[in-house]
């Protein structure tokens, strides 16, 4: 999340949370797609991570990158205690931020079709490049930290990841991991209704194993393989269970805006900010907060603020919030940021598409839909689903959102539609290896176990 949303309108009832995701239905579109991505940087003289501020033999850092950038683009400051983390187009309606251990994102704005987003992706780079060069900074395109342990990995100075940082060991083994050495991509879909919201947020839980199988890429940790496809996703099954998983509630009768809201508000607070400050009370219930009965803040009231940044730091495998998050996948080259925007098109904006592929999955039960994605970080394309491989699975549907995406018509200027960004994944499909695979291949033959090469052969 670029920037904590600002707006001190203080809740009265749990209806105002219903409504509040009710004002995010869009009954007569437009339908956009918004896609954010991470990047890891390092010094490319060194291979070594880089800092907030920069270290003794070199003054550039994660901070001096920003500020290169700000004056380049012109973007807006997101400052925390005065300390610039973060840029925002007050145009264009995209954000750059920092996620904990320095890793570089870019929150695109909602745009019609694949080719803006693809559009926007270009300006980004072209944007960075210098600013980056200048700096003597290079971006991994890998989902993991592949060489530095976390204790070498620096700390960004925000409060919110200092609060957090004290909390996930208390609640997982992972949590850590999972905010300092790992990198996603994201797509974000609209609903035009709460009964669209539920088939999308269904259709979604249920393929998102699909989509981590696709995407895998983060298969070497601490200098070395690390016995999985992506050990990103394998990290979510262990850094706190009260704000992970795969929502078996979604898929119970009466599912809706009600039971998404019963469900957040079970989650612990992380913090509550007030003015600039966040105030740590990790644990507590945001009910309490609620009713003004927050022990740590006597008297405090939630507002719509706390409720937007509460829902942020909840990180099931498809998140709600006025929008839906499909958070499944490891980040990869630029094809294939852009090819999940095009598979989420294709797939939720194209009525038929998403009828075929729910025919294919609407059997499956909670068993086999948490069977799949525990063994997907492992097995990858190999994993099963009622007695299905994802290998399959994808073979059939990825030629549906292809169809589909012919359809929507949306074409660039040479008459080409969004199906063009399937490319990567239709070679995965038909292969059988995902970027994962290729990689520990390449590990094996042409890098000569030098993980070395990643800062080579894995880069932006």
């Amino acid at each position: 999340m670029a920037r904590d949303v600002i707006d001190e309108h203080v809740i009265s009832s749990r209806d105002e949370l219903v409504g509040w995701f009710e004002a995010g239905s869009k009954p007569n579109g437009p339908f956009r797609v918004g896609t954010e991505h991470e990047k890891i940087p390092f010094f490319q003289i060194d291979d070594r991570p880089v800092p907030y501020g920069g270290r003794g033999d070199c003054a550039c850092g994660i901070g001096s990158l920003l500020e290169s950038l700000r004056a380049a683009q012109g973007w807006e400051p997101i400052e925390d205690e005065g300390v610039l983390i973060g840029l925002f187009d007050p145009v264009g309606g995209g954000a750059i931020s920092l996620e904990p251990g320095g890793q570089f994102e870019l929150s695109g704005a909602p745009f019609d079709n694949t080719h803006e987003t693809a559009a926007e992706l270009d300006a980004h780079f072209a944007a960075l490049a210098p600013a980056a060069e200048s700096c003597g900074i290079g971006f991994l395109d890998l989902g993991m930290s592949p060489v530095w342990r976390r204790a070498e990995t620096p700390v960004m100075p925000k409060q919110r990841y200092d609060i957090m940082a004290r909390y996930m060991p208390k609640v997982g083994s992972l949590g850590l991991d999972m905010m300092f050495r790992t990198s996603t991509v994201q797509t974000n879909i609209d609903f035009a209704s709460e009964a669209d919201m539920v088939e999308k947020l269904r259709l979604g839980l249920s393929l998102q194993p699909l989509i981590t199988a696709l995407f895998a890429n983060s298969p070497f940790t601490d200098g070395k393989p690390n016995g999985f496809l992506s050990m990103r996703s394998q990290i979510w099954t262990d850094t706190d269970a009260a704000r992970t998983g795969m929502l078996p509630f979604a898929f119970q009768p009466g599912m809706g805006f009600e039971a998404y809201v019963d469900y957040a508000l079970d989650v612990p607070l992380y913090f509550v900010k007030r003015g600039d400050i966040y105030h740590d009370v990790a644990g507590a219930s945001f009910r309490d907060l609620l009713a003004g009965k927050l022990a740590a803040l006597p008297g405090e009231r939630a507002t719509i603020s706390d409720w937007a940044n509460h829902l942020s730091t909840i990180f099931p495998e498809v998140r709600l919030k006025r929008y839906i998050e499909m958070r499944g996948a490891d980040v990869g080259p630029k094809s294939h940021i852009l090819a999940l925007t095009a598979f989420c098109a294709g797939l939720f904006y194209d009525a038929q598409a998403s009828a075929a592929a729910w025919d294919l999955v609407k059997h499956w039960t909670d068993e086999d839909r948490s069977a799949v994605r525990l063994s997907v970080p492992r097995e990858g394309l190999a994993a099963k689903a009622a007695g299905v491989s994802l290998l399959d699975l994808a073979r059939k549907i990825l030629p549906m959102i292809r169809e589909g995406l012919e359809r929507r018509g949306r074409l660039d200027e040479a008459g080409r539609s969004e199906a063009i960004y399937l490319a990567p994944l239709e070679e995965i499909a038909a292969s059988g290896e995902n970027l994962a695979s290729k990689r520990l291949a390449l590990y094996k033959s042409d890098w000569r176990g030098d993980i070395k090469r990643v800062f080579v052969d894995c880069v932006y």
